[in-house]
């Protein structure tokens, strides 16, 4: 499968995944998909399958806590915990559920520290970032009382990018041109690293597609991680 029908593959199990359709995550499964750079979002699909009872979802599902342990990013220990859980093979986690994006969260949480942050909502799961909180109030549409209710809200303070910066060192790791990888060791030096990370990545569209996958399992992972320190898993029929 090569990097373009990877990331037709890729948008397909979203797409399950937001549909609440875990037969056609069980069937996508089937089709010799890629694995390693799509364990978080495969989990989240395979927890999904698991709880709608959905036939042929345990091998996979054993196979995908087994590669999230071996890879062992952040987040990946969380994701197979509750896999094995969900299989009979491990403890249940003594955490709350909450109907969370996790692509929302992790832009929430890898924003700029000084304007970003947000907060999320225990009951429906929505993710507000900082803007949209001020604009809520601005309009009148929110008082103080309401901004203040430790029990309805889950305050979000951004990380910054140094997670991000990282995953673009580790991600010229892989890429197996020496000459491709020397020219985005160069481009990661100094301000406006993001940027001519992207513009140079941007002349090899396969490994620009590969990139946007590695990051956002890397971003999954960390927004997974995140929120099992504050208590709380994703719940199985959440949006991905």
């Amino acid at each position: 499968m090569n990097v373009v029908q990877q990331m037709a593959w890729r948008s397909e199990l979203r797409g399950a995944i937001h549909r609440a359709d875990g037969r056609a995550v069980v069937a996508l499964l089937g089709t010799g998909a890629p694995s390693e750079d799509a364990l978080q979002l495969i989990g989240d699909g395979l927890i999904l399958a698991l709880a709608q009872q959905v036939k042929g979802t345990l091998e996979p599902a054993a196979k995908c806590a087994e590669a999230l342990r071996l890879r062992d990013w952040t987040g990946d220990s969380v994701l197979a915990e509750r896999l094995d859980a969900l299989l009979g093979s491990g403890p249940t986690p003594m955490l709350r559920y909450v109907p969370v994006d996790l692509e929302e969260l992790a832009d929430v949480l890898e924003g700029d520290p000084l304007d970003g942050g947000g907060r999320l909502d225990r009951q429906s799961g929505e993710v507000w970032p900082h803007a949209a909180i001020e604009n809520a109030r601005d309009m009148g549409e929110e008082d103080e009382d309401e901004s203040d209710d430790t029990q309805r809200w889950l305050w979000i303070r951004s990380h910054g990018s140094r997670a991000g910066y990282q995953d673009m060192r580790d991600f010229i790791g892989t890429v197996r041109d020496t000459r491709r990888a020397d020219r985005l060791e160069i481009a990661i030096e100094g301000r406006g690293a993001f940027r001519r990370f992207k513009d140079v990545l941007g002349r090899w569209p396969e490994e620009l597609q590969r990139w946007y996958a590695f990051a956002d399992e890397r971003q999954r992972g960390r927004a997974r991680d995140w929120l099992a320190d504050e208590g709380y898993l994703v719940s199985p029929m959440a949006p991905s």
